[in-house]
């Protein structure tokens, strides 16, 4: 859906029939797995993908500096372009392990995929999914005991808008189940027909039976959003079901512009950071066909950030904002290098909270003219919480602009952020998070911050 393989693009669909429900039950999996919405690593951790697409069969020169590149600005995961033979020059076992090497040795997470599928049925020499299948299992013995590192993209975007697209259902299904007859632990990722954009829902009405087809209920959707998501109300929507359906869904690509219409990366960015929702923006260098604007650093150059990647990578609901190391390479999710950093120390926390009680630490993350970026992070005491309630004062005329993971009131100076839903409940000593943008005059020192717990 990007640089010269695009095809043509009809009009964005209206109403269709909502995704239904299916309940997930817990299966014993090597590597990621699926809990509801939520994508767990091989700790059971919660992992956010917060990372970009490199176009590795094209540009294999430049892999080992990229991912490089890509980890020191903040990202935790990378996604592959491998091809298939059908379409480019196959990516051979060896090379495959060579690439996975590199996305753990930089400590990222490595999304593998075949993009011959791309617009099959459309786009002449395209590879059928089976042929995909095909691929991986050729190439098996490169995936084997990788499973905590490594997550299958079955086949890039892989029908047009024939009518073609219309196998989508039937041939993700016996993709799946060949997958798992082969071998497979791993997590699989499927992406969406008509270009990856779904404009005629086949994957979002069908996502369910879909999940349903894997024993082991490790399926992950992935949407690519371009110009048809050219509204907020469209992106909400979308991401919005297959919340409600309780289904895995992550935006696999979407860039800040493209050929068939303006992106609202912006409502992208924020959703994603709302719902919990992964995201890999499109793509690290290398476009061609008119969409050479979708580079998000000039010529493979890190210190030559496009516009596009300096808004991914710095701005608001961003990587560096919001990209945690995945825990399976010894971390504890905490940011990743080149992630959330404070160029204002966050405010002391004096000995530990009480029993019962807790404590905030904030800090900013990000700074521009008139604005910034922040985060709050709360810790509970020696004993677990139920709720909690931090309050502060501005210093400095401070003023919120949007926020997230919190409930948050202003009257005058005064701040007032309670728990959401979903985070308010903390074992004793664990943390939450919860994050904002503000607007800022000339000074921006950091409030005094309270925590009270419930």
């Amino acid at each position: 859906m990007k640089a010269k393989w695009w095809g043509g693009l009809a009009a964005v669909l209206t109403a269709a029939a909502a995704v239904l429900t299916l309940a997930q039950p817990a299966q014993a999996a090597a590597g990621f797995t699926v809990s509801g919405t939520r994508i767990l690593d091989a700790n059971g951790n919660t992992f956010l993908m917060r990372g970009v697409n490199h176009a590795h069969t094209w540009y294999a020169g430049q892999t080992t500096t990229s991912l490089a590149a890509i980890k020191a600005l903040g990202a935790n995961t990378v996604r592959v372009v491998l091809a298939s033979g059908q379409r480019w020059t196959k990516n051979e076992s060896a090379d495959v392990t060579n690439v996975i090497n590199q996305c753990k040795a930089n400590r990222l997470i490595c999304v593998l995929e075949v993009h011959d599928t791309t617009g099959y049925g459309e786009q002449a020499g395209a590879a059928t999914l089976a042929q995909a299948v095909d691929y991986w299992i050729s190439i098996k013995s490169a995936l084997t005991g990788q499973e905590n590192y490594v997550i299958l993209n079955i086949g890039n975007e892989p029908y047009g808008n024939g009518t073609a697209a219309a196998g989508w259902t039937a041939d993700t299904k016996s993709a799946i189940s060949r997958l798992r007859a082969a071998g497979f632990q791993h997590q699989i990722m499927v992406d969406a027909p008509n270009w990856g954009q779904d404009w005629q829902f086949i994957m979002r009405d069908n996502a369910a039976s879909v999940f349903a087809a894997d024993p082991q209920r490790n399926t992950v959707f992935s949407i690519h959003m371009y110009g048809v998501f050219d509204t907020a109300a469209e992106i909400n929507d979308y991401l919005g079901r297959f919340q409600s359906a309780g289904l895995p869904i992550v935006v696999g690509e979407f860039g800040h512009d493209h050929s068939d219409g303006n992106p609202d990366e912006e409502t992208i960015l924020a959703t994603s950071q709302r719902l919990g929702i992964g995201y890999l923006g499109w793509s690290w260098s290398g476009n061609g066909g008119g969409v050479e604007y979708l580079d998000m650093v000039t010529n493979f150059n890190p210190a030559q950030l496009t516009s596009w990647g300096q808004r991914l990578f710095n701005g608001a609901n961003g990587i560096k904002a919001t990209s945690r190391e995945a825990s399976v390479f010894g971390g504890t999710n905490s940011p990743s290098p080149g992630g959330p950093s404070s160029s204002n120390p966050p405010s002391p926390s004096t000995g530990n909270p009480p029993a019962g009680g807790c404590t905030a630490t904030y800090a900013v993350t990000n700074s521009w003219t008139g604005g910034f970026q922040g985060t709050v992070t709360v810790k509970a005491g020696t004993s677990a919480i139920t709720g909690w309630t931090v309050t502060w004062t501005w210093p400095d005329g401070q003023r919120f602009t949007n926020s997230w993971n919190a409930t948050v009131s202003s009257s005058g100076e005064t701040v007032t952020a309670r728990n959401a839903a979903y985070n308010g409940r903390l074992a004793a000593g664990a943390e939450a998070a919860w994050g904002f943008t503000a607007s800022r005059g000339t000074s921006n020192n950091n409030p005094a911050v309270t925590c009270a717990a419930a």
